[in-house]
């Protein structure tokens, strides 16, 4: 245990992910558990095709601040200092794009995503930390401060650092225990990955042996250990192709009174694809993956592709950008701010969006609706504005709700006459009567 470690438990302050620690790493070596292990699951095409999806989805969305106007409507804040480092660039070395996908593969892959928030103003940035090198602890007994409070240790570059909450911006899968610490997904999957990648390692070894798993060679006479293995070795060797380059790939010489039987493996008689199918399904299961999404259209069309993709929306991706909204509104715009109607927000409409003639059809709805002006359609469609185009259009049969079917209503005189003539000629006559007296 290292010092910083002994001097934290003597305060008081617990470990909150102690599964990452050096002592721990180093009883797996010692028992001979590779500590490393996890990385294997990259490897896995099913798993890493998942980290890629929403990785990919979250750094496509635009993140942008927005603020409530006196309308209940909302505009986009371009000229806000924070607006440039979470829309184009949160650090020099980094795109948005970039950063946030990144931010999200770290989030699935380890649990957990860390971003360090150097600065403020115009001179703020987020820097990624690397999730192994982190370390979540919680003073509950109040050492560091007056409020109990949870601290982010890092260690990296022969330095320790420890950081506020508010200093970090912590990103965490929905499996969580106890509301701080993230749970990775491939803990929760360890057992069918492993499953997965072994049988990802079969099919390499069935390439490398000629689809040939096991060969069983008969020969008559004693040899001893060492003549047995040349022999054996050489056998191997024309059967592997390794002696193409001397022109010999498709015999395999036997010597007189051998006889090599092959125990080839039937990859149909296994069920392996079915098998290693349901498999991937699994585990884009757990990431709330859609199964068109790993390359599986058995049971897609294009209509439903559509809905599928509403439906990674609202399954999966909702639940995820509205972590990350909270989480940086909380941590970097003041109480004042919040309170003006400052937050931030992710444009979704960039993966929700349809073809072009369907766009046109619904914003021309929404017009003659009285929701949209016509520039306001127009920049939905990159459009320029036009003079005139702010003001609300629409059908102009429509009318108010409380005016509904008086058209309909007839007055008590008979059909064709007018009231007005009738009224008028009454006022006449009762003139010219006054005349005569």
């Amino acid at each position: 245990m290292n010092l910083l470690q002994k001097s934290l438990l003597k305060l008081g302050i617990k470990n909150k992910d102690t599964r990452r620690t050096i002592e721990l790493n180093q009883l797996y070596k010692f028992l001979g558990i590779d500590s490393e292990a996890n990385k294997d699951t990259l490897s896995e095409a099913t798993y890493f095709s998942c980290l890629k999806v929403l990785s990919e989805s979250v750094g496509k969305l635009p993140l942008k601040i927005l603020k409530h106007t006196e309308n209940n409507g909302v505009f986009t804040m371009r000229d806000y200092a924070l607006y440039t480092v979470l829309h184009d660039r949160p650090n020099p070395y980094m795109t948005a794009s970039t950063f946030w996908s990144t931010v999200e593969f770290n989030r699935n892959h380890y649990g957990n995503a860390y971003v360090w928030i150097q600065g403020a103003g115009d001179n703020l940035k987020l820097w990624i930390l690397p999730s192994t090198d982190v370390q979540v602890w919680y003073d509950d007994g109040k050492i560091l401060a007056e409020q109990p409070d949870i601290y982010y240790i890092y260690t990296g570059g022969g330095k320790t650092l420890k950081f506020g909450s508010e200093e970090i911006l912590h990103f965490k899968t929905s499996n969580t225990f106890d509301g701080l610490m993230g749970v990775p997904i491939q803990e929760q999957l360890k057992s069918t990955l492993t499953g997965a990648i072994k049988s990802q390692k079969l099919v390499g070894k069935m390439y490398e042996s000629g689809f040939t798993a096991k060969a069983v060679l008969q020969y008559t006479g004693n040899l001893n250990d060492e003549n047995v293995k040349a022999f054996v070795k050489g056998i191997e060797a024309y059967s592997k192709g390794e002696l193409a380059e001397e022109g010999i790939e498709n015999i395999i010489p036997i010597p007189l009174g051998s006889q090599l039987t092959p125990l080839n493996v039937k990859l149909a008689d296994n069920q392996f694809i079915e098998v290693k199918q349901y498999t991937a399904l699994q585990i884009a299961s757990a990431f709330g993956i859609k199964p068109y999404q790993i390359g599986d259209y058995t049971k897609s069309s294009y209509a439903s592709t559509e809905i599928q993709q509403l439906s990674f929306y609202v399954d999966t991706l909702l639940y995820i950008i509205k972590q990350y909204e909270e989480e940086i509104t909380y941590k970097l715009l003041s109480r004042e701010e919040i309170e003006q109607g400052l937050h931030v927000k992710f444009n979704v409409n960039v993966i929700l969006r349809a073809d072009l003639s369907t766009q046109i059809d619904t914003l021309s709805k929404g017009v003659a609706g009285f929701i949209y002006t016509p520039n306001e359609a127009r920049a939905m469609l990159d459009l320029e504005s036009k003079p005139g185009g702010d003001k609300l259009l629409g059908n102009g049969a429509s009318i108010p709700v409380e005016l509904a079917g008086t058209q309909y209503i007839k007055s008590d005189t008979s059909e064709g006459e007018d009231p007005k003539k009738d009224a008028k000629k009454e006022g006449e006559e009762e003139d010219n009567g006054q005349g005569e007296n």
